[in-house]
C-alpha cells in the first residue's frame, strides 16, 4: 500500500512552480500505478496554453473558479467545485484562473515522472520508454 500526504511534497523537487500554477505531484510513474496523481493550484487571473499530445488528463475542481476554452471550437466551460473535465482527445485548450485560486486534482496517463513542465506549445514530453 502507498500512503502519502500532499504536505510532504510541498517544497520538494515534486512541487513544480511557474508564474501561472503550482503542481504538487503526489503519485508518479515510479510508484507503479499506471497513472500519476497531482494537486494543482492555478493562480487567479492567469491564462495557460495547454496541449497534452502525449498524455490524457482528467481534472476534478475542488476549490475556486476559472474557465477552460477548447481552441478547436472556442467552447468555454465554467470551472467551479464539483466540475470534472477529461481531455480524452488530447484537447488543445486555454486554462484560465478566475478571481480565486483554482485548486484541482489531476490524473495523467501515462504517468508523469515529476519534473515535466509545458514547452512553448503547451506540451509535456512523451515518456522516454513510450517510443
Amino acid at each position: 500500500m502507498i500512503v502519502k500526504n500532499v504536505k510532504d511534497v510541498i517544497g520538494t523537487e515534486y512541487e513544480m512552480r511557474t508564474d501561472n500554477w503550482v503542481s504538487r505531484r503526489v503519485l508518479l510513474k515510479k510508484d507503479g500505478m499506471g497513472f500519476s496523481f497531482h494537486e494543482t493550484v492555478i493562480r487567479p487571473g492567469t491564462q495557460t496554453h495547454i496541449h497534452y499530445k502525449n498524455h490524457l488528463e482528467a481534472v476534478w475542481v475542488v476549490e475556486g473558479d476559472g474557465e477552460i476554452e477548447t481552441i478547436a471550437d472556442g467552447k468555454k466551460y465554467k470551472l467551479e467545485p464539483g466540475v470534472v473535465y477529461a481531455l480524452d482527445e488530447h484537447d488543445e485548450h486555454w486554462l484560465r484562473g478566475g478571481k480565486e485560486p483554482l485548486r484541482v486534482i489531476c490524473v495523467f496517463n501515462p504517468p508523469l515522472t515529476g519534473d515535466e513542465v509545458h514547452d512553448e506549445k503547451g506540451v509535456y514530453p512523451a515518456a522516454a520508454d513510450a517510443a
